[in-house]
Order: C-alpha cells, then structure tokens, then sequence
C-alpha cells in the first residue's frame, strides 16, 4: 500500500495549477479526478461544538481556566471531539460537506488576556502564560487524541500572536512589545502547545512588531517553524489577508497580499484573498513550488484524519447522534460549572457563621436581577445549542421545589443594559433614588444576579449592547446596576450577589455579605449555582486573572508592555488577586519541603507541600506554586505561577502533596528573547492565591516558602 506522503504527491500531480489553489482557501471545493472530496476548513468548539444545532454548553473557557484542572479539561475536551466528529458522521451520510460540520476545530484561543477591557478576553484561559499553556494543552490533547498520526479533530492555536485588543482596532493596529514580553509572556502556550503537536496555528489579524502576523517571517518562519519546528499547517483569521493591502497598508493589492501571506508560511485562507494567488504566479510573486509545499500540508492534516480512507478503518465511525448532548455530557457541564464557579466573598453573620451555605433560617428569599433569568449568560460567544439551558431562576426553583417551608420569589428588579426607572417599578414604587423597595418587605435573603452577558462584551460584531465593538470602556459594573444594588444594600436585608461575565469586573467590596462569580456557566450554570448556594457543592473555582479596583489602576489599553500588568508585574493592591478562590471549608498550608537546595539546568527536584482541610466539609483545594527571583531586575516578574494541583481533600484531614518543578521553571528571559537560567537564589512560595498581602486579607490561607540556589 502507497505510504500518506506518496499518496499526497500522487494527488498534488494530478492537479492544475488552479485545482491546487482552489484547495488553499476554508470553502475547499471537490476535485473528483484526483479523488478530493469537497471540505470546508471552518469549524468551531470553544466551549462545545458551536454553530451546528444541538450540542452540550459547557462553560466558556475562562471558566473552564478557573478549575485549574488539567485532567478534567481534557474529559471535557474529548467529550467536544465526540460530539464533533457524531455530527461529522452525520453529516457525510446526508451529504453534507458545509461550514461548522468538518473535522477542523479553530480552539484554543490561548492569547494572554493582559487587559480586562477586552472583550474577548472570555475565550483565553485567562493572564498567565503558565496557565493558559496547560489549560490549552489539555484541551488540545482531548481534542486530538494521542496518536498523532491519526487525529480525532484537528485543533488550532490562535490568534499567533500578541493579540489581545482593541477590538475595533484589530485590523489595523501594530502590537509592540519588547522581546523579553514577547517570549515570556506571549508567546510560552503557543510554544508549549506547537512542541506537544498542535495540528494547526491561527494568524492574528493586527500586525505584530510591523508585521501582520498572518504574513509575518519572523513569526512564521523564524520562529514558528525555525525555532519551534511546526510541522502542521497555518491558516489565516477570517479574512485577515484582506487587511493586508485595505487596512494595514502594507500592499497594494490582493495578490500582493496572497503572496506575503504564502511566502511567509500561511497555508490556508480564511477569506477571499487566495484566489488572487493564479494572479500572483502569473506576476512571479509566488512560485508553483510553495503553492504544492502548502497544499502538502493541508493534505497531511485531511490525511491524518482520516478523511481518505474508507469507512471500515475509521475507528470512530460509530460515533453518531445519540452521542450529542447526551446525558453523560450533561452531567460533565454541570461538574464544569460546580468547579469553575468562585466564592468572592462569605461575610460572618450575627451568629458568627457565614452567609453561605443557605440554612433552613433563610424562610424567605427574594431573587432580583436582570441575569436570573438570562440565557445569554450561560452561552457567551461560539456557543452551541441545547434544549436544557438552566438559568439561574430555573436552577434555584429547582432547589427549592423540595423545601415547602421556603418561600421563593423573583422580581426582575431592573434592566441588564441601561438605566432606566423600571427598576423601581418592580418592588411597587418609581422615579425617585429614596422610593421604598416594598418587595423586601419580609425578605430574609436578597439573592442579586447581576453582571454581563455576550451583549455587552465579546468579538467585534456580535456584542450588540457594547459601544467599543464589544470591549469595555469601563470595567465596573455598570452604574445602573451598581445604584440599585446600593438601595438594596442600603434597605439592610442579608445580600448574596452573584455576577455573570467572563471578565473581570470591579466593583464596592461590600456590596453584599456573600459574592459569587459564576462566569458563563455553560448550560447547567443554574443548576450549578444552586447546588452552591444551598451547600450542595463546595465551591472550589479560582480566579484565572486578577480582578483590579478599578480602570484607573489598568495601563492605557493600546499598550502592549506587561508592565503593571497581571498579578506578574502590577505592583497596586487589587481587588481580588490571581489564583483566589475561597470555599466552605477552611485550608492552612503547613509546610514546604524542597528535595534540593539547589538546582542545575536540566535537573529536576521535588516540592513537598502540606495542607490542611481545617473545616467540617470535604473540599477541593488547588496548590498553587509560584517562583521568584530574589535579586531580580525591575523587568523581571514579581512572582509567576510555575506548578499547580488540584487535590481532594477531606473534612480535618492533612495532606502531604508533592509536585516536581524542573529547571525550565526557575528561567527568565533576557532583552534579546532568549530563555536563561540566572544564577541566584530563588523563592518557591506554595499558595492558594498569588502570594500578595491582599489575598491573607480576602481569606487566602497564608502561604509557605522555601528557599533554592540556580
């Protein structure tokens, strides 16, 4: 049998010059004399199969970032690619070859979310390269199986690189950073995921350091397949090459801007521009050698997934429709949802118990807010569809259905988007900040569901109710909503605030006795929300970015240096640090043992930490180990995540944890971007936040350090 790289050769020699360009653009149509059946490249998975009809929701990535569980993303993740290649399955038997229905997934988005005005800051995995790198790689890995010569999906890391906003700038703004960012912040995921077998690379749509990056050398060749030694395939953002020559300016005409984009390694367009490229070879702005050298790698990766080979070799040809928002893939969203929702805040009541868990005292509970009963905050953006989308509202009734002595209400309250006087309408008065809110009358319990939704934030287009092409100017809660929790506060009833976004969000820090942030929580969101509030689940999810006091404190947004940015270089005091996440159960960090007292390039040691369930609940608690350069220059990050393990553990008992962190972990890099080990000594601190004086205040347990010689 013709071995994959014959039969490649074979099909590229049977094409025209026009046949093979025609297989470089996502709408790929049919060649049938070279056995080509037709493929379209773009397809979508997020958070679930998105854009396709029925799928499971699961929360959005920053959410699935706030587990900080590698093992259980990669489960989700190869739940998405069950569903993905029954609805590829599917469709082949009904002929349909068309967008959102093939093999080839465009996630994970693993840029940096340095600045929370960004809009689609929801889909990253949150600010720490660290994080993002083992988040996505996991997701990678559930995506694509473990065979990398037969892939289940294809995934796709994107946006390469240094993308991060403004929105309504992206398809003409220059994003300059210094080296040293560049390759310590930037760019370590996309590293990570590329040198672990990633399928393919997204280009960005801005410019990187003058060049857009979708036909940059330095990013495409010199580094990413240079440096790095990619071996799959790069597509272009969704008509990104247009804004070569229409935006950017940095050709003059489409085929100029096809050649840059094939030149400089981008094999696959997303868009209209590739066409030209019959154009450009009549002109000698491309050769026919790296139009094949392209397709070449667009077939290796149709090979690999088995889009070639009859039905009978296909080892998940079984998956089909019964498998698409089944109920196994139900009950992983609402476990996602339990694990990614954080408890903010759980003030100390009269009795000197917390707010939370709800007790039998709360008699009567009043629910006011416009998220309650918003099915936008569970989908977020490139979502799919499901027939069981838990609100909030929904999720709490259910709860309660089997608590007669509860008396339940919900009154809307006021609007998600604007300021307008219904809100006092609502409880029975209007027009005036001092009209009586008679609806709490009686009320034990105020539950406020309050936030954003997809409306207001997300990709250039699709965040309707945003004035900044779905960013945010601000990134406090919006006044409106802020004025009318104060009445409520101000009325004096026991308040639990629950906020929906996938941003972070500033906001008074006594605003209410108790604070959920619940993201978008994915189909179950309501379900999972409840089972917290009433102390069915311990809440156990972390921050995957800092949230800030206010914008003030944030650098201006079109300012790509890390500097005073992210828990790793902000040197003000946040309003809820990195990493923080608090639970029903009280935790102590006892003791940190390193193996060594020094370590050399190459060489690994072994970080003992000891922690302690102090409280009366079983818990999930998340070890988080940060490293930091005691003599470390003012460029240098403060500190930087560099292991982490969530670890069961039960009411009272201690646990001893191990986690090894070899040398890579203790490198910085220098002006010229180059990844060093620097003599010196060296802080290993084990936490369950950021190590900042403010994450002890919030309720972090203290952390414990150790010291190391490099």
């Amino acid at each position: 049998m013709m071995n994959r790289e014959d039969r490649i050769k074979e099909i590229i020699a049977k094409l025209t010059l026009e046949e093979k360009v025609s297989q470089l653009s996502y709408d790929a149509p049919a060649v049938e004399h070279a056995g080509i059946p037709k493929y379209n490249w773009w397809n979508e998975c997020l958070h679930g199969v998105a854009r396709a009809g029925l799928a499971t929701v699961f929360p959005q990535a920053i959410a699935l970032a706030a587990t900080f569980d590698e093992d259980f993303i990669r489960k989700v993740a190869e739940a998405i690619s069950d569903e993905g290649r029954a609805k590829y399955n599917e469709a082949v038997k009904q002929g349909n070859r068309s967008q959102y229905y093939g093999l080839t997934f465009w996630t994970p988005n693993i840029n940096i979310f340095r600045d929370p005005r960004w809009g689609r800051g929801q889909e990253t995995y949150g600010e720490d390269p660290y994080l993002t790198g083992r988040i996505g790689l996991a997701f990678m890995k559930g995506l694509q199986g473990d065979d990398p010569e037969r892939l289940k999906v294809a995934a796709c890391a994107k946006h390469y690189a240094v993308h991060s906003g403004p929105e309504k700038l992206r398809h003409v703004f220059n994003a300059l950073v210094s080296k040293k960012d560049l390759f310590e912040t930037y760019l370590p995921a996309f590293k990570l995921l590329v040198e672990n077998g990633v399928e393919a690379v997204m280009g960005a749509y801005n410019r990187t350091l003058g060049e857009p990056c979708g036909g940059s050398t330095y990013l495409l060749k010199e580094i990413l397949r240079g440096k790095w030694g990619f071996k799959g395939h790069v597509t272009s953002d969704c008509w990104a090459i247009r804004d070569f020559h229409e935006y950017h300016k940095v050709t003059k005409s489409p085929e100029e801007s096809a050649a840059m984009a094939l030149n400089a390694g981008c094999d696959l367009n997303c868009g209209c521009t590739y066409p030209l490229l019959t154009v450009s070879h009549k002109k000698g702005l491309v050769t026919e050698a790296a139009i094949d050298t392209a397709l070449a790698r667009l077939l290796r990766t149709r090979f690999k997934l088995g889009l070639f080979d009859p039905p009978e070799r296909d080892p998940y040809a079984k998956l089909g429709k019964d498998v698409i928002n089944c109920e196994k893939h139900r009950t992983l969203a609402l476990e996602a949802a339990r694990k990614s929702i954080v408890l903010l805040r759980n003030e100390k009541q009269a009795d000197g118990s917390p707010l939370l868990p709800l007790d039998d005292s709360a008699k009567r509970i009043l629910l006011i807010g416009p998220a309650a009963a918003n099915v936008h905050t569970l989908l977020a953006n490139y979502y799919g569809m499901s027939s069981r989308l838990v609100t909030i509202l929904e999720g709490l009734t259910n709860k309660v259905k089997d608590k007669p002595a509860i008396n339940f209400e919900y009154r809307q309250g006021s609007l998600m988007y604007e300021e307008v006087h219904l809100g006092f309408q609502a409880f029975g008065a209007a027009g005036h900040d001092d009209a009586p809110l008679y609806g709490l009358d009686g009320t034990d319990v105020v539950i406020a569901c309050y936030g954003l939704d997809g409306a207001m934030e997300g990709e250039e287009g699709d965040a309707i109710a945003s004035d900044s092409n779905g960013d945010r100017d601000a990134i406090e809660l919006p006044p409106w909503q802020l004025n009318f929790l104060r009445r409520v506060r101000k009325a004096g009833k026991k308040v639990i605030l629950i906020l929906t976004g996938g941003s972070p969000i500033a906001f008074p820090d006594d605003l209410a006795d108790a604070i959920l942030f619940a993201w978008y929580p994915g189909e179950q969101g309501g379900n999972a929300v409840a089972d917290i509030i009433f102390g069915d689940v311990n809440p156990s999810g972390k921050l995957p970015i800092t949230f800030p006091q206010s914008t003030a404190q944030l650098p201006p947004y079109e300012d790509y240096a890390m500097k005073g940015r992210t828990y790793r270089y902000m040197t003000e005091k946040p309003l809820y640090p990195f990493g923080f996440g608090l639970s029903y159960s009280g935790v102590r960090f006892d003791s940190l043992e390193l193996s060594a007292v020094s370590i050399a390039p190459g060489k690994q040691i072994m970080a003992a930490v000891t922690v302690t369930n102090t409280g009366s609940r079983d818990a999930e608690e998340t070890v988080q180990i940060y490293v930091s350069r005691d003599d470390r220059t003012a460029d240098d990050p403060i500190t930087s995540l560099k292991a982490f393990r969530r670890a069961a553990l039960p009411a009272g008992k201690t646990a001893r944890i191990e986690i090894e962190l070899d040398a890579a972990a203790f490198e910085s890099v220098n002006a010229e971007g180059d990844y060093i080990l620097a003599p010196g000594v060296y802080t290993v601190t084990a936490a369950n936040a950021a190590p900042l004086p403010v994450s002890v205040e919030k309720g972090a347990a203290r952390p414990v350090s150790a010291k190391i010689t490099v």
